[in-house]
């Protein structure tokens, strides 16, 4: 990887500006344009370097809610189920697990907290499968950081 995509994912780890062009000044330091920059990122995503890039929102600071959820999903069924529940736009970061009972973990998100027993039971009536919320009792923050250096 070269200096300045390793660049571009150590610097926006740390958070973006909230500006009109917020590649801006990154893109002057560095002495590229901010097309070039966003063609970057472009492909690192492409590239699955990256999985995602962009903003993180607290829901339920914002009126919405969320809620961990889980499944016990048996192995042979798993990405046909799998493929279900990431049909619902509310299914977030779906992801399988190695877990003695539950194999399937993902974010619900939704507008209301009422929406969030709807979605739980429209997933249980496509999938024939319970699932299980997990909803947020404390709220840690952690500043994780993964800095690229080779």
């Amino acid at each position: 990887m070269d200096t300045l995509n390793k660049a571009i994912i150590n610097t926006f780890q740390a958070g973006i500006a909230i500006t009109p062009r917020p590649f801006a000044a990154f893109a002057k330091k560095h002495h590229v344009t901010e097309e070039f920059v966003v063609a970057c990122i472009q492909h690192l995503l492409e590239d699955n370097i990256l999985t995602r890039f962009g903003p993180l929102y607290n829901a339920d600071k914002m009126g919405g809610a969320f809620c961990l959820c889980a499944m016990q999903v048996p192995a042979s069924d798993f990405e046909h189920i799998s493929h279900i529940v990431n049909t619902f736009d509310e299914v977030a970061h779906n992801y399988k697990r190695k877990h003695p009972v539950f194999t399937m973990w993902f974010v619900l998100a939704t507008e209301t907290q009422q929406d969030i027993q709807k979605i739980q039971q429209k997933i249980e009536q496509a999938t024939q499968l319970r699932v299980y919320l997990m909803p947020k009792l404390k709220e840690f923050f952690v500043h994780l950081q993964l800095p690229v250096t080779s």
